[in-house]
């Protein structure tokens, strides 16, 4: 699990706006449309794994995801939330 320390230390790549760790209601709607093939970066490639965790730009419209306890801050890995439900919890 990503330690409080990292995230009160990390920003959004591309805004420089704080990140919070993502609510698990929201990761599981996230997983269930990786599972059905529906989710993709904002890139536009098809996410294939599992969200553990994820990090919510603060504007609640961007989740970056961590995977293995490393946050891959990278705007090309991002996801947009602009559509999700509860994207601001």
């Amino acid at each position: 699990m990503i330690s409080e320390e990292l995230i009160e230390i990390l920003a959004c790549p591309e805004d420089k706006t704080p990140v919070h760790l993502a609510d698990p209601d929201l990761l599981e709607q996230l997983n269930e449309r990786i599972r059905a093939g529906e989710l993709y970066t904002r890139e536009g490639e098809l996410v294939l794994d599992l969200l553990e965790e994820g990090l919510i730009r603060a504007d609640g419209t961007v989740l970056y995801p961590v995977r293995e306890g490393i946050p891959i801050m990278l705007v090309s890995e991002s996801i947009s939330l602009a559509a999700e439900e509860g994207a601001k919890a």
